[in-house]
């Protein structure tokens, strides 16, 4: 953010002002020289400078609203909620039940043993499948 130089720039003499209160903090030299690159500081950033600076007593109250206010301009973001876990596949009550049936009457079928393997497993049955047990279903009855 390239700001006119004829133009005052709070922050900096703030930071400034913090780094001549505070300078072991490497909290205010880290935002300092962050400042110096990008010319801006995030909202929690300018915050924690806030904290800081409203500290110091020789710092001029103006100065301390002007970032306040710059503060309170800024958008605040929030993290949405994370969303509902969701299994990949959902099985098929019908299709259950009707792996059930078959297998009552003829509990030994290999074919729809291995239908119910792959639908206990968590497998997607082809219409291919499909098509088979309710075959084996019609000759149930």
């Amino acid at each position: 953010m390239n700001q006119p130089k004829d133009r005052l720039d709070i922050i900096n003499e703030v930071l400034e002002e913090c780094i001549l209160a505070y300078p072991l903090s490497s909290f205010i030299i880290s935002l300092y020289k962050q400042y110096q690159q990008r010319g801006s500081l995030s909202k929690k950033q300018l915050q924690g400078l806030y904290g800081k600076a409203s500290k110091i007593e020789q710092l001029a109250p103006g100065k301390l609203a002007t970032i306040e206010a710059i503060i309170k301009s800024m958008p605040t973001r929030y993290k949405s909620e994370l969303p509902e876990i969701k299994p990949l596949f959902e099985k098929d009550e019908a299709t259950g039940l009707l792996i059930s049936e078959i297998l009552a009457k003829y509990p030994q079928h290999k074919r729809v043993l291995f239908l119910k393997t792959k639908y206990d497993n968590n497998e997607m049955l082809t219409s291919a499948d499909m098509n088979d047990l309710r075959r084996f279903k019609s000759h149930l009855t």
